[in-house]
C-alpha cells in the first residue's frame, strides 16, 4: 500500500473531506527559527504550485503572524478552493506591546497573548482571526491547549463552536492537544468532530491508539494528526534533536512541562526517546527506507486518522513528503518493528 497525498478523507460524521496531506504553519510563526515574510510567502506559494489544499494555523504561532502571512497568500486564491483551519483559547493583544522578541516565536511582532477560553473570548477570537487573515469564514475550528483550562473550554469555548457549527458558519469543530487524556474527556462530554493531536499517534509515540482512539471511534470523531516527527526526532535522531518542541537533553522533562508538554511518567527522560528512534531508524536503514517515510506511512495507515498536517520552511520540504506518502515500504519492515517491540502489534500498518 501507498498513499497519496491529495486523496481526500472525511472528517468525523461531517461533509467535509481533508486532503491526506496538509500544511500546518508553526514555520512561518518564527519555530523553530526565524523566516522572513518572503520567504515564508515563498513556501506557501510553492506548497500551493505543488498540490497543497489544507492549511493549519493558529492565533498562537508567531503571536498572530501566522495567520497574517497566510492570510496575505490565500487572498489571492479563490475561497472554495482550499480548506482552512485555525484555533481557540488565546487571545493576541496587539496593544500590549514588548520590546523583547519573544524566545519561542523568531521574528514575531512584539506583542502578547493570553488564554482565554469563555464563550465570548472565543467569539472574539474568531473575529480577530478572521480580521488578521482577511477570509470570510473557516472550514475548522478547534479549541486550543486547555490543558489546564478544561472546564472554561466546555462550558464556554465548547458551547461557543458548537453555535457557530448549528448556523453553519463553521463545518468542524474539535481541539487540538498534545496529549490523550483531556482529548478523551472531550470526546465524552462534547460532540467533537475531529481532535488535532500532536505527537501522540507517531511512529515513536503512538500511545492514543488504546488511549484515545478506542472513545474516538465510538463517537465518530476523526484525527487530524499534527507533529508527526515529534518536532524532528523522526527525522535525524539524536541527542541534540528536539522532541515535542524542546531538546531531548538531560534537562528534558523541565524543559517540556515548562513549554506545556504532558511528560508521560513512565518516560521521563529525553534519552528514553532518543534511544527508541535510533532503534526505529536502524531497522528502516536495513530496508532503505527513510525513517521520515516511516513516519507519515505509519500515522496515514490508521483508518480514524483524516489528514496529516506537517510543517514546512520550503517547499522542497513539502514535495519529499509528498514523495515518502507514495513510497513502496516492504511488510517486512514492519514486522520487524513489531517483532522488536517498537510498534504496538495491534497498530495498523501499510498493508
Amino acid at each position: 500500500m501507498t498513499f497519496k497525498f491529495n486523496e481526500t478523507r472525511k472528517v468525523g460524521r461531517t461533509a467535509l473531506n481533508l486532503p491526506l496531506l496538509g500544511l500546518g504553519t508553526v514555520q512561518i510563526g518564527g519555530w523553530p527559527r526565524r523566516l522572513p515574510e518572503e520567504k515564508a510567502l515563498e513556501a506557501l506559494q510553492g506548497s500551493w504550485d505543488l498540490g497543497i489544499r489544507f492549511f493549519d494555523t493558529a492565533p498562537m504561532y508567531g503571536i498572530g503572524m501566522s495567520e497574517e502571512r497566510l492570510g496575505k497568500f490565500l487572498r489571492t486564491k479563490p475561497r472554495d478552493s482550499y480548506k482552512l483551519c485555525t484555533k481557540v483559547g488565546r487571545i493576541v493583544k496587539d496593544q500590549e506591546k514588548t520590546t523583547e522578541e519573544d524566545a519561542f516565536w523568531r521574528g514575531a511582532p512584539a506583542r502578547k497573548y493570553h488564554f482565554d477560553f469563555s464563550y465570548d473570548g472565543v467569539m472574539r477570537s474568531v473575529d480577530d482571526s478572521i480580521r488578521r487573515m482577511g477570509v470570510d469564514r473557516f472550514d475548522m475550528l478547534l479549541i486550543h491547549d486547555a490543558d489546564r483550562h478544561y472546564d472554561e473550554a466546555i462550558d464556554g469555548a465548547y458551547k461557543a463552536l458548537d453555535r457557530l457549527r448549528a448556523d453553519g458558519t463553521v463545518t468542524a469543530i474539535g481541539a487540538g492537544m498534545n496529549q490523550n487524556p483531556m482529548l478523551a474527556r472531550f470526546a465524552q462530554d462534547g460532540v467533537m468532530d475531529i481532535f488535532l493531536l500532536a505527537g501522540r499517534y507517531t511512529l515513536l509515540d503512538h500511545s492514543a491508539l488504546d488511549a484515545l482512539f478506542p472513545i474516538c471511534e465510538k463517537r465518530g470523531t476523526t484525527i487530524l494528526i499534527g507533529g508527526v516527527f515529534n518536532s524532528g526526532m523522526l527525522n535525524d535522531p539524536s541527542p541534540e534533536a528536539s522532541f515535542d518542541y524542546v531538546p531531548a537533553d538531560e534537562k528534558w522533562r523541565e524543559n517540556a512541562l515548562d513549554h506545556g508538554v504532558r511528560v508521560p511518567e513512565e518516560h521521563e527522560t529525553g534519552a528514553y526517546w532518543v534511544a527508541r528512534a535510533l532503534a526505529i531508524k536502524k531497522i528502516c536503514d536495513r530496508y532503505n527506507v527513510p525513517l521520515s517515510a516511516a513516519a507519515l506511512q505509519f500515522s496515514a495507515a490508521h483508518p480514524i486518522v483524516s489528514s496529516i498536517v506537517v510543517g514546512a520552511g520550503r517547499a522542497e520540504r513539502i514535495k519529499e513528503n509528498m514523495d515518502y506518502l507514495g513510497l513502496k515500504i516492504p511488510a517486512a519492515m514492519w514486522a520487524d518493528l513489531k517483532q522488536a517491540g517498537l510498534v504496538a502489534q495491534h497498530a495498523p500498518v501499510p498493508a
